[in-house]
């Protein structure tokens, strides 16, 4: 369905990452070699495996984690960092599909999403820069109009927030670009990759055993499932697969039925040298994470060293975006123009995967196979979630899970050929929508 290029170029847009700059790597799990077996077999190494992993041996099964690069190699040790209340998708299709009530309590688990993780970085012990605070910007009167809609909603679902317009919008980002903007302090950021390594070696030390290097390339499905890879097999009760859109690039046969509801979607951030404290806190005060409501949206924040870390601009074809430096450091730039002339030391990104409505797509394949996909952009908190839920489904307490796997998906359009470039000009016309 992918072609071997995708894996390439995701490779090739991380060798200039931030974060992979700012940490220090344990040495690599070795790759599985030979037959094992375990109770649960947990397929990608990144928050929604390794949070799976971990609720799994904290259960009591035996959990073997096989990765096909590094542990958060992926989208969950490269992506934003923001941890973000609500869905893409809005509450749209969990209202038209699951009804108000069990709407609501999607949303009211999307919250418990959020503390969860703040729980597990205190009792795992995990330092990866976690901070609330959350902006949302608007910079036309008619995004403001929209922006209002959602603030008056995350207010009425129990998420406190405050509103600024015109000239009062500098209380909390200071942008002439936006005219309106809306604070909460449930959502935050952190160090994606920190996070990642923290998650690893809590799972670790619970008892799971992550191989590194070890993408399955089959998988046998019945009563008990087999997972290959070049050099080992691993049989096992249950499966998770949280391989995302990277799955069928590995191992194409492992779940053909489930891969054509999400798309591989490029998605990519500039860093800048570090900046003085000051001008820091007056740029966006509080330290909080943004983004607009734009449907190709910027985001960013400040890293823990001062550092802009600027995202956005979408690739919905695979192809990375020519000058992706520049052209991010000139949207950078309009948005603040303090920082037109700051060098830019990191430029990175990656793929995410997104459902064609923009909801989660978790649900079972037979009995006794789990997958977790279609994150949509919302992957930091929701994966965390999805991996106790699973866990919990697994241990035959499957109510959470259930909740979410009520919710129906389609193909997307096209065919393996013609999807992905369908998709790129339905994402054109959508740019043309917001510069109006």
């Amino acid at each position: 369905m992918f072609t071997r290029s995708l894996a390439g170029s995701d490779t090739q847009l991380n060798q200039k990452s931030y974060y992979e700059a700012s940490v220090q790597r344990p040495a690599s799990c070795p790759p599985l070699e030979g037959a094992t077996v375990a109770d649960v077999l947990v397929v990608g190494g990144g928050f929604a495996g390794l949070s799976a992993a971990l609720e799994l041996a904290q259960r009591g099964m035996s959990v073997v984690l096989l990765e096909a690069d590094r542990v958060g190699s992926g989208a969950s040790g490269r992506n934003g960092g923001q941890a973000i209340v609500g869905y893409a998708s809005g509450q749209g299709p969990f209202e038209e599909q699951l009804g108000k009530a069990d709407a609501q309590r999607a949303w009211d688990l999307s919250v418990d999403a959020v503390n969860l993780i703040e729980q597990r970085i205190a009792v795992h012990g995990i330092h990866c820069d976690w901070r609330r605070g959350y902006t949302y910007v608007a910079e036309s009167a008619k995004k403001a109009r929209a922006l209002r809609e959602e603030f008056d909603d995350h207010n009425t679902r129990g998420v406190a927030c405050e509103w600024a317009e015109g000239a009062d919008v500098a209380r909390f980002i200071d942008s002439r670009r936006y005219v309106a903007a809306f604070r909460e302090n449930t959502s935050g950021h952190l160090h994606p990759l920190k996070y990642a390594l923290g998650l690893a070696r809590a799972a670790q030390a619970a008892g799971v055993r992550i191989h590194e290097h070890s993408p399955v390339t089959s998988l046998d499905r019945g009563r008990t499932l087999v997972a290959r890879t070049a050099k080992g097999q691993v049989t096992a009760r249950f499966g998770v697969l949280a391989g995302n859109c990277m799955l069928p690039e590995y191992g194409p046969r492992v779940a053909p039925e489930i891969a054509p509801r999400i798309m591989p979607v490029g998605t990519y951030i500039i860093g800048t040298q570090p900046l003085d404290p000051a001008l820091c806190e007056r740029l966006i005060p509080g330290n909080a994470a943004v983004c607009d409501n734009n449907f190709v949206l910027d985001y960013f924040r400040f890293s823990a060293d001062h550092r802009m870390l600027f995202g956005g601009r979408v690739s919905y074809t695979t192809m990375t975006p020519p000058d992706l430096k520049g052209v991010m450091a000139r949207r950078m730039g309009d948005v603040f123009p303090d920082l037109k002339a700051v060098p830019v030391d990191f430029v990175w990104g990656g793929f995410v995967d997104i459902s064609m409505n923009r909801a989660p797509d978790f649900g079972r394949l037979g009995d006794n196979l789990y997958y977790l996909q279609g994150f949509s952009g919302h992957g930091v908190a929701l994966t965390g979630l999805a991996g106790q839920m699973v866990a919990e489904a697994v241990a035959g307490q499957a109510g959470r899970f259930d909740l979410f796997a009520r919710l129906k998906h389609h193909r997307f359009p096209g065919g393996p050929l013609l999807r992905t470039p369908s998709l790129a000009l339905g994402m054109l016309w959508h740019r043309m929508k917001d510069a109006l």
